[in-house]
């Protein structure tokens, strides 16, 4: 369950993380770098994805920063035991590298989010802020190999949008802000409309798109250029 904190007369969820890092110093600067974010609960550390999954089913946990790099059953391996285990759970992927088939196995492990280590920690407090109003979110990096890879299934044939689903020019932009990584309320901020209203659109766009949950609506965008 999750623990309420009030800040300023705004109510403020708070969430258990797992940082999933090999790395003790690396382990160190991510729990540094959320201790201090209004959202975090309890912030709970594994060194390996056993142990990891051993939390997971011990403990009540929102949402994973997880390393692909690990020894023995490595992060794409472990993201999809979690997501049998408890599919709520939120998971965001951390690694140094690149690498295409990593990229779409992490997406069809279920990951909500993957980052390079390269990125500001500050702006990874806001992407999991962000991943935990609700979005996923990609590196900008790796957004062409998802492009890449819908293109090599159409070899032989010219690409052609699978339907028009009929989206307004209103939920088409709001689709671009999704496969961009922003949340609910960071859209309805940008776009000055309110929370509901965003809200509303979202689930218009899940419905045309025929998809359950933002994730896939972003990857099936950029699959589809639709953005």
């Amino acid at each position: 369950m999750h623990r309420i904190k009030y800040i300023q007369g705004r109510v403020c969820m708070k969430n258990n993380l797992l940082i999933v890092e090999d790395h003790e110093l690396t382990r160190f600067g991510l729990k540094t770098a959320f201790e201090n974010a209004e959202y975090t609960g309890e912030i709970f550390e594994a060194e390996s994805a056993e142990t990891a999954l051993d939390i997971v089913k011990s403990n009540e946990i929102h949402l994973i920063v997880m390393d692909l790099g690990l020894p023995g059953m490595n992060g794409i391996e472990a993201t999809s035991e979690v997501k049998l285990i408890n599919s709520e759970i939120k998971v965001v992927i951390l690694t140094s590298h690149n690498d295409n088939q990593e990229v779409l196995n992490s997406l069809k492990a279920g990951a909500n989010a993957y980052c390079s280590k390269e990125i500001n920690p500050t702006r990874l407090v806001e992407v999991v802020r962000s991943v935990l109003d609700g979005a996923a979110w990609f590196d900008p990096s790796i957004s062409h190999i998802v492009l890449e890879a819908a293109s090599k299934s159409q070899q032989t044939q010219q690409y052609v949008p699978e339907k028009d689903y009929g989206l307004t020019s209103r939920e088409a932009q709001i689709l671009k802000l999704i496969t961009e990584g922003y949340s609910n309320n960071e859209i309805a901020n940008q776009l000055f409309v309110s929370i509901n209203t965003t809200k509303a659109h979202v689930a218009s766009i899940l419905q045309k798109l025929e998809v359950d949950d933002r994730l896939q609506a972003a990857l099936k965008a950029l699959k589809e250029r639709l953005v």
